[in-house]
């Protein structure tokens, strides 16, 4: 098929997705498995008019998986308004750490035992499929500023910050694999010095300042010179400053992304909290500012205050970021589709079935101990940890850093595998899931005090 004939494809792809988005939004099928199965009708295993090897052009793959990400991390934490003291947060600090921690450990010892794959090598394999992903865990992640639903927020916030705990494990296992000599006491401490604690803190702090002093700065010169033209590269000029300033630094790209998302919605909320009280309906539940401008009618200078200010500016970062990241995550779910045939395991629907049903479930039961979260919303969570775009970075960064072999690619294939069962599984229940639990609280809402 030739050029024009790819571009009539794309485009009725696209047309098709947009009709139907309606049906999609309320029905048991995602546009991500949509996507996926467009991907496999192009493929190998149908149409065959497509034939992609990912792990084959694993450097491209990787550039393009991090854009994707260091896109949606940054809208992810663009997102959360919620004070870092509430629980959404702290639930998801609990997730991200050892509850990533004990799910790469169970994920590795499992694999070690029932796919003989030897323990560095099982490690790796745990790292690349335990993180939930911050791109396509935008069907359960924060709809918009407003939301505050304790499970989105605790969702959001572990899928911003677990390559935080996934990463350093993973350059552990690859370490592993690739010294020709014994892993010496040194470079383990370098590890746990650098890959991890300076990744972390460095990675974090480097995009929170850099997201708070841009979003200030920038506000500030909007209102003093009354600047309404739309900025739509703001968002884009801050996923790239942060990431590639922390990675300069050795520290974690990833979580700068996040951070820096963060950061200029905390530079929003302190314009806010300085507006008088009387410019709100409501002063004690001030609103985020990009809710107070219409982002379709730009104000006429002079029109504008510091509220408006920062809600043109976080509003254009908002909706540049959110169209990179679907964009993104569109080709990458075709593409995976493309190259399943190539990279099929039914091993990996064991482990998609054992990480999915025991160990995950397991590992964020054990993680929210005594956080006085309900039982129903520690069960879902435990559910809906789904894989995707982040774990095909990692398989593309384990590749690019030296593995190879046949067990490599036993484990990459397990891992591919993984990654579409989650998108199929996840995909069709997350809506009926949620939809249970809005309707488990209307109705709780509605029982008279009696009742209760």
């Amino acid at each position: 098929m030739g050029f024009l004939g790819w571009t009539a494809a794309i485009g009725g792809l696209l047309l098709l997705m947009s009709l139907a988005s309606g049906w999609i939004n309320r029905g048991p099928v995602t546009a991500f498995a949509l996507y996926l199965a467009a991907g496999i009708a192009c493929g190998p295993w149908a149409l065959n008019v497509l034939q992609i090897d990912i792990a084959a052009h694993a450097a491209l793959t990787k550039n393009l998986t991090e854009i994707a990400m260091a896109a949606s991390l940054f809208i992810t934490g663009l997102k959360l308004r919620l004070p870092l003291k509430s629980q959404g947060w702290r639930i998801g600090l609990r997730l991200a750490f050892p509850g990533m921690l004990l799910t790469v450990a169970g994920v590795t010892v499992v694999a070690h035992y029932l796919t003989d794959l030897p323990w560095a090598l099982s490690l790796a394999f745990g790292a690349i499929v335990a993180p939930t992903d911050p791109v396509l865990a935008s069907l359960i992640s924060v709809n918009d500023a407003r939301d505050d639903d304790n499970l989105r927020v605790s969702l959001s916030s572990e899928a911003g910050m677990n390559d935080g705990t996934a990463l350093p494990l993973l350059m552990l296992a690859v370490m592993l694999l690739t010294t020709q000599h014994d892993f010496s006491l040194p470079a383990f401490a370098h590890w746990a010095l650098i890959d991890v604690a300076w990744a972390m803190v460095g990675g974090l702090g480097i995009g929170f300042l850099l997201g708070r002093f841009v979003g200030q700065y920038i506000t500030h010169l909007r209102h003093t010179h009354q600047d309404v033209a739309p900025n739509d590269f703001l968002a884009l000029a801050l996923i790239a400053l942060s990431y590639a300033a922390a990675q300069t630094l050795d520290a974690s790209g990833f979580l700068a992304a996040f951070a820096a998302g963060v950061g200029l919605r905390r530079a929003e909320m302190r314009v806010i909290n300085r507006q008088p009280a009387d410019d709100f309906s409501d002063s004690d539940n001030r609103p985020p500012a990009e809710v107070l401008v219409n982002p379709h009618i730009r104000h006429e200078p002079g029109e504008t205050n510091a509220a408006s200010s920062v809600g043109l500016v976080v509003g254009d970062a908002l909706s540049f970021g959110d169209t990179v990241e679907r964009l993104f995550a569109a080709g990458i779910i075709i593409v995976l589709g493309v190259t399943l045939a190539q990279h099929w395991d039914p091993q990996g629907l064991l482990m998609a079935a054992l990480l999915f049903i025991v160990i995950r479930p397991l590992a964020v039961w054990i993680a929210t101990v005594g956080m006085k979260a309900p039982r129903e919303q520690r069960l879902i969570i435990g559910w809906l940890g789904i894989r995707g775009i982040g774990s095909i970075n990692y398989i593309a960064w384990a590749y690019t850093h030296g593995l190879v072999g046949s067990e490599v690619s036993r484990m990459a294939d397990m891992a591919f595998t993984l990654i579409v069962a989650s998108v199929i599984m996840h995909g069709i229940s997350v809506t009926p899931l949620l939809n249970w639990r809005q309707a488990k609280i209307a109705a709780s809402q509605q029982k008279s005090p009696e009742e209760q």
